[in-house]
């Protein structure tokens, strides 16, 4: 279970909406989330990917079969 506080303009837009459609509050705010998490999550791996970045292999290391554990 998940309790937000939202703006109170916010909160009329999504009692607007919900009027309009017949779905509830609930119903768009459970469809915003998951039609932006994955983009939060996506960016979350990429700032990670920036601060720690992986070791980088050049095409000749990888046709000449390298130790990649090094």
């Amino acid at each position: 279970m998940l309790a937000i506080h939202l703006p109170p303009e916010i909160e009329q837009r999504l009692e607007r909406l919900a009027k309009l459609t017949g779905r509830t509050k609930a119903y768009y705010a459970r469809e915003a989330i998951l039609e932006h998490l994955e983009d939060l999550e996506d960016t979350y791996l990429a700032v990670e990917r920036l601060q720690h970045p992986a070791k980088r292999w050049t095409q000749d290391e990888l046709e000449q079969g390298l130790d990649l554990d090094d």
